[in-house]
Order: structure tokens, then sequence, then C-alpha cells
């Protein structure tokens, strides 16, 4: 085996599980006409179309719409696979694919808030649909300052936590049994509070990065005000 195929077999056992089955099922596309860009525009379509899903509350519209989920979730890794093996990559469809994932995120949990409103109106005396908007605005906090994090410190410095090949985001694969089991008006309780106490982590590691950038850029200033 050529030194080649070692190092291309070696990179498709890295990363998380679904970033791996997203690698092997996107490398016949690295030779042809398709871009991240384009993968990118069809998780957000599909994402889309989960969020509209959860709208009605029905149990047979929130089960698609939690299929539809997981499958853009899916799609948010294919995209990214592709640009690192077409070599495609570019700081436009990077920004492109963040932006399509806060979108797609901060509108599932507010349809989910509006669907869950039409067979239970609160929870602990608070609409549904305000702990939708609540996660949702977390969600939203949470991508914007990921996203001034890794414009300060790069990419390294924004990666998600991981363990035994999932990360964080993997949550949103139990979707389906969360609809199966009519549970999303827990599921949005437990995200109206967690999704605050994460943005509050993330708000504080944004200043540390941000008082690092500072005394870097101080630390530079003086340096050449001394030569």
């Amino acid at each position: 085996m050529s030194k080649s195929a070692d190092l291309s077999s070696a990179s498709l056992a890295v990363g998380p599980w679904d970033a791996r089955l997203a690698r092997r099922i996107v490398a016949p596309l690295k030779g042809t006409r398709v871009t991240p860009n384009h993968l990118t525009t069809v998780r957000l379509l599909v994402g889309l179309a989960g969020a509209a899903a959860f709208t009605p509350g029905t149990y047979g519209w929130m089960n698609l719409a939690a299929l539809l989920m997981i499958t853009s979730n899916f799609l948010d890794h294919a995209d990214g696979e592709l640009a690192r093996l077409s070599g495609k990559s570019s700081r436009i469809g990077h920004f492109y694919d963040l932006a399509s994932d806060a979108v797609v995120t901060v509108l599932l949990f507010v349809a989910m808030g509006v669907g869950a409103s039409a067979a239970r109106k609160t929870a602990f005396g608070v609409p549904l649909l305000v702990l939708g908007a609540i996660a949702g605005v977390a969600v939203a906090l949470i991508f914007f300052l990921r996203m001034r994090i890794e414009e300060m410190a790069g990419r390294a410095a924004n990666q998600q936590a991981s363990l035994g090949g999932f990360e964080t985001e993997d949550i949103l694969y139990l979707l389906p049994v969360v609809t199966l089991c009519n549970g999303v008006a827990g599921y949005l309780i437990a995200a109206s509070i967690g999704a605050p106490l994460f943005a509050a982590w993330v708000v504080i590691d944004y200043r540390r990065v941000l008082r690092r950038a500072k005394l870097t850029v101080a630390d530079s200033t003086s340096r050449t005000g001394l030569a």
C-alpha cells in the first residue's frame, strides 16, 4: 500500500463518528462539480423544512421534523469534509456554513416552542414558546461568540468538546427518540436551562480570548516601540 493510501485511510479514522461517515460518503464527489457550498445549501433547506415541520405540533409532523433535523445535522459535516478532501475551502464558504448552522438551530428551538404549545401551553407557568425563544437566543449568542473566538484565536480555539467520537452537538441525534416519546416539552425545558448556561460559559471563554488578544497586541506594540 502506498504512503498516500496509508494517509487517506488514517484520515478516515479521525474525528467524530458522523464526520467519519460523511467523509466516506462525500469522497466520490471530490472530483465533481459539486462544491461544499452546494451541500451547505442543501443542509440549510433541509433544516428549514425540519423547523417548519415542528410548527403544526402533531405527533406525525414532530417525528418527520426530527428526521429532517438529524439529516440536516449530518449534512453539516458533509460540506466540511468535502471542503477538506477537495481543497475547496474558502472563508466565505466557512462563514456561510456557520450562518446556516445558526439559522437552523435557532429556528429549531423556536419552532419546537410553537409546535409544543399546541398541546401544552406552559411549563412551570412559562409559555413553551418563550422557552423555545430563550433557548434560541442563547444558541444565537453561542454561535456569534464562537465565531468571534475563531476570528481572534483561530479554528483550533473553537473546537467542541468531544468524548469517544461524539461531540456536544451530537445530542441533536436524540431528537427522534424525543419526538417518539412525546418528550418535546421536556426537551425544550432542558434546552431553555442548558443553552443559557452553556452560553454563559462561552461568554467567559470569549472574555479570556479577548483579554489574551489585547495582551498580545500590547506586547507587540511595546516591542515595536523598543525597537
